[in-house]
């Protein structure tokens, strides 16, 4: 399987999709976290600051994930974190690794995801939050959203539309 290490220059997508799927089947298959009506599904990939930033579904979770690309991205620690600055505001990211995909950061949105009826309403809320990342607030001197106000806001926008 491909590193995401040595994907810098290409969309990440199918080597992220194809590693949680492999942790959904071989982790976390028949753990009671797990929505059963969801699957994994890596959403809206492309180029910020010079690396890679995304959103991740899965059975157990929401995630915006960073992976490297020759921009700002540190290998962190498990735990360790590093703040990103989003036309939104600024968020932080706690470093991972897993084989096959190597080093990544990810920013929860929502976890466990038990409350969801089905895939493309986490699907639309992961694109709404990471449209919503990327959208500068209305007013400059509006503060910086916190997660669920964030959340909040990025349903919000998807339900009126």
């Amino acid at each position: 399987m491909t590193r995401v290490e040595d994907a810098y220059h290409s969309d990440p997508t199918a080597v992220v999709e194809a590693v949680f799927r492999h942790i959904h089947q071989a982790r976390m298959a028949g753990l009671p976290i797990c929505n059963p009506a969801l699957s994994v599904a890596v959403l809206g990939f492309q180029r910020w600051q010079g690396d890679w930033l995304g959103a991740l579904v899965a059975p157990w979770t929401i995630n915006l994930l960073m992976l490297p690309g020759g921009g700002g991205f540190c290998p962190l620690s498990v735990g360790q974190t590093q703040t990103w600055a989003f036309p939104s505001g600024e968020y932080e990211f706690m470093g991972n690794r897993e084989p096959g995909l190597g080093a990544y950061q990810f920013c929860s949105l929502i976890s466990p995801v038990n409350d969801f009826a089905d895939q493309a309403e986490v699907e639309a809320l992961a694109q709404a939050a990471l449209a919503g990342l990327l959208t500068a607030p209305a007013e400059v001197q509006a503060p910086p959203l916190d997660r669920r106000a964030f959340l909040r806001s990025a349903l919000g926008r998807r339900a009126s539309a």
